[in-house]
């Protein structure tokens, strides 16, 4: 399968005119023209990914965050972007990735489905009512925030989450942000939100939001946006006979001792 139909089919789900304006998703290194037969799929481009793709004998690297973000001035071993890129080159292999496109359309409402959150809609619409940043739901049953934290973990097969907030305060209503989310807390307290999960968030952050009235379960950047791997090697197995896909298992970004 080519590479732009490969391109063409992915853009079904996330079209790339849907990302926002400071991002930089698609084709990052590769020909068009180019034969897939195999993908590997991880959150980043690390060295590692790329030489675990290489071992897999992939293609493709589809990725969630981009390896190329800031302007290049020079792509060289001098650089640790130029030095990935040269690599995925020199492996004969392509780079592909779909960030804030896939955040607005399926990142947020995948995360609060694993979550079985129920009248699921859109924390902060950027494109429309139906697409933005972010979800808000109702759980089935109100929960303690010690115990959707431990559904938390569960859902995202987590060691463990960082919680603001009194363990025994009752959940009904809640917001998740996958990525780094401090910015979606004003939001979510203006929708009544009890939490908010989501990663990165600061000390200054997660005091100032349990001020604003509302608790944090932070899962790490890579707690939830992992789910990208899962959820883009089913559409891949579901819609493109012939090509393998693989997704990354190994990847992390830090460890908890």
């Amino acid at each position: 399968m080519k590479l732009k139909d490969i391109i063409s089919s992915l853009n079904e789900i996330a079209p790339i005119q849907y990302s926002e304006s400071w991002d930089n998703p698609g084709l990052l290194v590769g020909d068009e023209d180019k034969e897939i037969k195999k993908i590997y799929i991880a959150l980043d481009a690390t060295t590692d990914v790329i030489e675990a793709a290489h071992e897999a004998g992939a293609d493709l690297i589809l990725t969630h965050h981009p390896l190329i973000f800031r302007p290049v001035r020079h792509v060289s071993t001098d650089d640790h972007v130029g030095r990935r890129v040269l690599k995925i080159i020199s492996y004969d292999m392509a780079l592909f990735t779909m960030h804030t496109d896939f955040d607005v359309t399926c990142m947020a409402t995948e995360a609060a489905s694993l979550l079985d959150l129920i009248e699921i809609r859109v924390l902060e619409p950027t494109l429309s009512e139906d697409f933005g940043l972010g979800a808000i739901g109702y759980l089935k049953e109100d929960l303690s925030l010690k115990e959707l934290s431990e559904k938390t973990k569960a859902c995202f097969n987590l060691s463990h989450v960082m919680v603001y907030g009194d363990l025994d305060d009752t959940i009904v209503k809640v917001a998740i942000l996958p990525g780094s989310g401090a910015s979606g807390i004003d939001i979510a307290c203006s929708e009544g939100c009890d939490v908010l999960i989501t990663g990165d968030i600061g000390h200054h952050d997660g005091t100032d939001a349990l001020e604003k009235g509302i608790d944090i379960i932070d899962a790490g950047h890579f707690g939830v946006e992992k789910l990208f791997r899962i959820y883009m090697k089913l559409y891949i197995d579901n819609t493109m006979k012939g090509i393998e896909a693989i997704a990354d298992e190994a990847q992390r970004t830090y460890t908890v001792i």
